[in-house]
């Protein structure tokens, strides 16, 4: 394991960066379970002359869980009590980072 990966599993399995989830490809079946880090940054979208800011959701995973992550996949981060976990639906192409090693996904949340 090169020093990167090592750096990248005490982050995925940091309990203030990473969750456990569910990931369920085509939104079916039971999953497979994975760690993630889920960000919430803003995304300014530009309107003509005006600009909007609204969140957004991007959720890491690793490569070695999800070697071919896609649109339609869901991802379910279970809550502290039953009935209050969190769906997310991949809503665009996964991208990969530079050494292949992470992707990220962009999500919406689901009722």
């Amino acid at each position: 394991m090169t020093a990167i990966e090592m750096a990248l599993e005490a982050l995925f399995s940091d309990p203030n960066l990473g969750s456990d989830a569910l990931w369920r490809t085509g939104g079916a079946g039971d999953g497979a379970a994975v760690r993630i880090i889920r960000k919430r940054p803003d995304q300014v979208v530009g309107f003509g002359d005006s600009r909007a800011i609204l969140p957004a959701v991007l959720i890491d995973v690793r490569r070695s869980e999800v070697p071919d992550p896609a649109t339609g996949d869901t991802v379910e981060i279970p809550g502290s009590s039953p009935g209050t976990g969190e769906l997310f639906e991949i809503i665009a192409t996964p991208v990969a980072d530079s050494l292949r090693l992470v992707w990220t996904c962009e999500a919406a949340l689901r009722p």
